[in-house]
């Protein structure tokens, strides 16, 4: 009996071997699971964020390295620029002109600021006042730009980033979306040009006159001031134009800007 019983011990051992492994993965892989997941409970993972705070944080910090990557690029293409000398047929006039336009150049000048904040969170409001009434948006900040290009600002920054012609901000609750930032309150325009036409062109600006009603209503936050002289950086970001679309002709789809037009045009008694 015992030469017939030898050759089924072997397979019985290769068996319990195979069992023993699997057993022993298994414990292996859960082990690394729990390992992990215990790192991210205690915050030690950082390449993924946990919550929205994480991620534009992190975000953020990515967007300024690249914006100081550009600027770098950018004053080495000025450097290789002046060194040819066939850089000496263009009008240096027009060049400086353009530049400012452009925002690829800084500016200093006489202009004027334009402080607008949230309305203080512990007033005491009438029932008819909304949670929105008590806060900056979008289309307020827009009709304080455009109103000042139309008083001949020469160049212009919103939170000390300078705005070009691409630039493009977006409100989210009480925060500001700009240039791959994001701002909070007070929001702070500056525009460099001649300091009574900037004002004069703020009093002309029907969207002002009923942001200006929300200031005496509700308290909003708004200060404009004078200044000798503002100095504004050259823009950061790149200068590369995606879609345009002409303005031409009698069926052009209305160019005005979307925003989030909240504010009813009087306040409510």
């Amino acid at each position: 009996m015992s030469t017939e019983q030898a050759p089924a011990s072997a397979p019985s051992r290769a068996r319990r071997w195979r069992s023993a492994l699997t057993v022993a993965f298994v414990l292996a892989l859960a082990g690394l699971m729990f390992t992990a997941n215990a790192r991210l409970a205690r915050g030690e993972e950082s390449r993924h964020p946990e919550n929205l705070a994480q991620l534009v944080d992190r975000e953020s910090g990515r967007v300024a390295d690249l914006a100081a990557q550009v600027d770098a690029l950018d004053d080495e293409i000025a450097t290789l620029s002046a060194a040819d000398p066939a850089s000496g047929a263009v009008d240096p006039g027009l060049a400086s002109r353009s530049g400012v336009a452009a925002g690829t150049v800084a500016v200093s000048g006489p202009g004027v600021s334009v402080m607008l904040d949230d309305a203080p969170p512990e007033g005491s409001y009438p029932a008819s006042i909304r949670p929105d009434d008590l806060v900056v948006h979008q289309q307020d900040i827009q009709a304080v730009v455009n109103a000042l290009w139309a008083g001949g600002a020469e160049a212009m920054t919103l939170q000390g980033q300078r705005v070009t012609a691409t630039s493009a901000f977006r409100c989210a609750g009480n925060i500001l979306l700009l240039h791959g930032r994001v701002y909070s309150p007070p929001y702070v325009v500056e525009a460099v040009g001649d300091p009574q036409q900037l004002r004069d062109a703020l009093d002309r600006s029907d969207r002002i006159d009923i942001y200006q009603e929300y200031v005496e209503a509700v308290n909003l936050g708004w200060a404009v001031d004078e200044h000798d002289r503002i100095d504004m950086p050259r823009y950061e970001g790149a200068l590369e134009l995606k879609f345009a679309r002409s303005s031409s002709g009698t069926s052009a789809p209305d160019d005005t800007p979307e925003t989030d037009d909240d504010r009813p045009g009087e306040v409510a008694p």
